[in-house]
């Protein structure tokens, strides 16, 4: 359970991967959704404050606080505990409706869309 969590945390900040020179405020007010193959999904919600939370297909939540450190956002303070306690990925711009793919840490295909508002 710990692995499939720390996973999905690095899926988190893979979230974002892509072009330099992107921020952070289109994901303000709204919800990353990742999709995976095997059909799990990750809700993830970033604040203006720094604060960061995601839930899980499974029901489980994880806290966080993210940073931007030049052209990569950055998630530390995770909690539950990770093993990793802290991990950046470069950033992309998102508008809402968009689409992208990228992979997590283990190589799998993740499935990522900007949704409109805060999505339960």
């Amino acid at each position: 359970m710990l692995r499939t969590l720390c996973v999905a945390t690095f899926a988190v900040a893979c979230l974002f991967a892509g072009s330099a020179r992107a921020d952070m405020s289109s994901a303000f007010g709204n919800t990353v959704i990742s999709r995976y193959p095997d059909g799990g999904w990750v809700k993830h919600w970033f604040n203006p404050d720094g604060t960061y939370s995601a839930l899980f297909s499974d029901g489980r939540r994880l806290a966080a606080r993210w940073t931007v450190s030049g052209e990569r956002v950055c998630l530390s303070h995770m909690r539950p505990y990770m093993l990793v306690p802290r991990f950046c990925t470069t950033m992309v711009d998102a508008a809402v409706g968009q689409t992208w793919q990228s992979r997590d840490p283990m190589g799998r295909r993740v499935q990522n869309v900007l949704v409109a508002g805060r999505q339960p």
